[in-house]
This record gives structure tokens, C-alpha cells and sequence, in this order.
């Protein structure tokens, strides 16, 4: 009915930036909240950005300075821009979404993102 699609990851050095996009097709629904988060080979998921729909944001410490959420105009997109990337970020980045009206979390299924050294 819904997915959630993320797009943008790949292979980048330390230092460099990249910038993640998710976009909603299907059925589009009313979100209270967007995010990204992450999951590095070995350990478990974790919340990295997330942004309401009032525009007021949230950042993991590890990436608070470096990283930035926003939402696009067109509406149920959300971006992750990633700069002075360091190798501990590479992780499976997932893109989540809650429905206003259920609660109901999306998840999108995952972008790879590569930082070598």
C-alpha cells in the first residue's frame, strides 16, 4: 500500500558528503514525523535525524554538526545531508516515517552507505 524509498547511498571517502533522499509512493499518508536511521554491520539500529512535521529536528550526538534533515517541498520526502563523513558512518541507512492518523511506522528498505578511509 505504502513504501518508502530511499535513494543517494554509495561509496565516499572520509571528509567527503553525500545526501541521501526517501520518497513515498503508493499511498501517500498524512506523517507526523520522518527520519533516518541506521544500522552498521555488527550492531543494532539506530535513530540518526528525524524531523516533524513542524520542521523541528533531532540528531544522533555522533552526527550532530555533520549531518542535516530536511523535507523537500514536494510533500512525504525527506533528505539526509551527510558531510565530513567518517568511516564509522557507513551503515544501512533507512528512512522511517509515522502516520498522523494511526501512528503507524514506514519503513523504507535501506540505502548503503560506504565511508573508507
Amino acid at each position: 500500500q505504502v513504501q518508502l524509498v530511499e535513494s543517494g547511498g554509495g561509496l565516499v571517502q572520509a571528509g567527503g558528503s553525500l545526501r541521501l533522499s526517501c520518497a513515498a509512493s503508493g499511498i501517500i499518508f498524512n506523517y507526523n514525523s520522518m527520519g533516518w536511521y541506521r544500522q552498521a554491520p555488527g550492531k543494532q539500529r539506530e535513530l540518526v535525524a528525524t524531523i516533524t512535521s513542524g520542521d523541528s529536528t533531532n540528531y544522533a550526538d555522533s552526527v550532530k554538526g555533520r549531518f542535516a534533515i530536511s523535507r523537500g517541498n514536494t510533500k512525504n520526502t525527506v533528505y539526509l545531508e551527510m558531510n565530513s563523513l567518517k568511516p564509522e558512518d557507513t551503515a544501512v541507512y533507512y528512512c522511517n516515517a509515522v502516520r498522523r492518523a494511526t501512528g503507524v511506522i514506514d519503513w523504507g528498505k535501506g540505502t548503503l552507505v560506504t565511508v573508507s578511509s
